[in-house]
């Protein structure tokens, strides 16, 4: 795997740890540094631990193919970055994040030539969506209004602890309660049952469900309307932004303004265990031992059950969280595929070849039966993949009329048989299945396998090793199913960032409102433990 050098050493601080910090943060991901920030703008002092070499957790970019092409690891573009208030409040464009956009946010080619568009100009989107029907412009665009009448409320409460009273209270004024309880509605609804109250034709409907399948539901599934609807609403808005140069300077901006306020951030420190004494955690033990002190908070930027099962002790874990911790859900398994291209990818449709991200699946019961096949354990013989080129948007990715590209899509974390009955799902099925993931974007684009030049695959497991957080390949720090949302995120009762144990806080996307780039979880961790020390 080349990791070049640059990025080994991002992040490193230049300083020692301090001798007792107010706050440790273990776990410098994007939740972990936001954590850290939010502290040390309220003038604590903190310390961030991270196992990895390089800060960013899922935030991380690398040379993974041939010199001169720039990847995004894990996560790559980011409209709840540039939506969430949390983000939107540390400023980080003061510290040299610069975001792009491509021409068109989303395109999802069909195979009769026809292609549904999402644009930030909305004249744009409704003109290809009438293409499909004429009139679902009009509706989309009535759709997006609701969503400007109360995107600021709206997105309040999505970030803020659960319940967000403040914010609920704000929209019912604003909205009545009729509108508010069909609101709710909307956005309990199965993706494919909104589409179907909504619209008349199937462009909508194929943007709506495969935005609702960058999680880990299905177009039948409860709350897939709430993915489709937000990730819609957020493309119309503001677009699917990538970071200049790569989604590493996200990450530097992160780390040049916590560092600015005087914290430290220390790298290749892996911490072993929380201390806890008299209920409360006082301490991180690293794995060579040392000992850090915590004067105030410890807040853990990992998934629930590492930070319950591993770096706790079991003493220290009540047990009816430890039996509720068995039920614990993960998200499906991922595979990410990165391609250096020696020229743009030859989509049949225009308006593809125009978008940063593609949608690559033939229509709305293809993406069901995709995903009846993750939950029945089959190995997808025709994988839903979300597709990104990002030199579409950010020149800098690649050598001039060179392009780079990007597919996940994801698998069961339990396999038992490949649906296509070509693939031993026991040993050695990520490569042909790479194959396969290259065979589906061809027939939308033919002549695509022609044209790389690197390609670099990641599997469940090497996701897995790169960063210890996604385990089993999971990028959503749990399923995004209802059953493990709100107050029942991570487990029952803990829908808010304190833990059983006094002055230690759960930052991560395992914490409401889950998982993507957009700081909540850290930042609701951080005021929870400003909240309790100002108590």
């Amino acid at each position: 795997m080349c990791f070049d050098a640059p990025c080994s050493l991002r992040g490193a601080s230049a300083g020692g740890p301090v001798a007792m910090a107010d706050a440790i943060v273990i776990g410098a991901g994007h939740n972990g540094l936001v954590a850290a920030n939010v502290l040390a703008d309220a003038g604590w002092s903190v310390l961030v631990v991270e196992a990895r070499p390089h800060a960013g957790g899922a935030v991380h970019s690398a040379a993974l193919t041939i010199p001169g092409y720039r990847h995004d690891v894990f996560s790559a573009f980011y409209p709840l970055a540039v939506a969430s208030p949390v983000m939107r409040a540390l400023e980080l464009e003061r510290y040299g994040l610069t975001w792009r956009r491509a021409p068109l946010v989303l395109a999802h080619p069909q195979p009769d030539g026809r292609c549904a568009v999402l644009s930030m100009d909305l004249a744009t989107t409704c003109a290809s969506l009438d293409t499909f029907h004429a009139g679902d412009g009009e509706a989309w665009q009535a759709m997006i209004g609701e969503w400007r009448e109360i995107a600021d409320l709206a997105l309040g409460a999505i970030f803020r602890p659960f319940p967000p009273l403040v914010p609920l209270a704000r929209l019912l004024g604003r909205v009545g309660v009729e509108q508010a309880l069909r609101l709710a509605r909307h956005a309990l609804l199965p993706v494919r049952r909104m589409a179907t109250e909504r619209f008349a034709g199937e462009g909508a409907a194929l943007l709506l469900a495969g935005l609702a399948l960058h999680s880990d539901l299905s177009p039948e599934s409860t709350l897939s309307a709430a993915y489709g609807w937000l990730l819609a609403c957020l493309g119309q808005t503001h677009g699917f932004p990538v970071p200049e140069g790569g989604a590493a300077a996200l990450t530097d901006a992160l780390v040049r303004r916590l560092e600015a306020r005087g914290a430290v951030l220390q790298c290749a420190s892996a911490a072993k265990r929380v201390i806890v004494r008299s209920g409360r955690a006082v301490a991180v033990r690293l794995q060579d031992g040392t000992e850090l002190p915590a004067r105030r908070a410890v807040l853990a930027a990992v998934a629930a059950p590492i930070l319950y099962g591993t770096l706790l002790d079991t003493a220290d874990v009540p047990a009816p969280l430890r039996r509720d911790l068995r039920n614990f859900e993960w998200d499906h398994g991922t595979v990410k595929i990165d391609w250096a291209l020696d020229a743009p990818v030859p989509w049949d449709a225009p308006e593809a070849r125009r978008a940063g991200t593609v949608h690559v699946a033939e229509d709305l019961d293809d993406l069901t039966r995709y995903s009846a096949q993750l939950a029945s354990g089959q190995l997808p013989d025709r994988p839903f993949l979300v597709f990104g080129q990002q030199a579409v948007a950010d020149p800098t990715r690649a050598p001039a009329g060179h392009d780079t590209a990007w597919a996940y899509t994801r698998v069961p974390r339990r396999l038992r048989r490949d649906a296509a009955g070509a693939l031993d799902v026991t040993s050695g099925w990520l490569e042909p299945f790479a194959e396969r993931i290259e065979e589906q974007i061809a027939r939308y684009a033919p002549g695509f396998r022609s044209r790389i030049v690197g390609r670099h695959v990641l599997g469940p497991a090497e996701l897995e090793e790169l960063n210890p957080n996604l385990v089993g390949g999971a990028i959503n720090g749990g399923t995004a199913q209802l059953h493990q949302q709100l107050v029942w995120r991570p487990l029952p009762g803990l829908g808010r960032a304190a833990t059983p144990v006094a002055n230690l806080y759960l930052a991560s996307s395992s914490a409401h409102p889950g998982g993507g780039v957009h700081g909540a979880p850290g930042a609701n961790a951080a005021r929870a433990a400003l909240r309790r020390r100002r108590r």
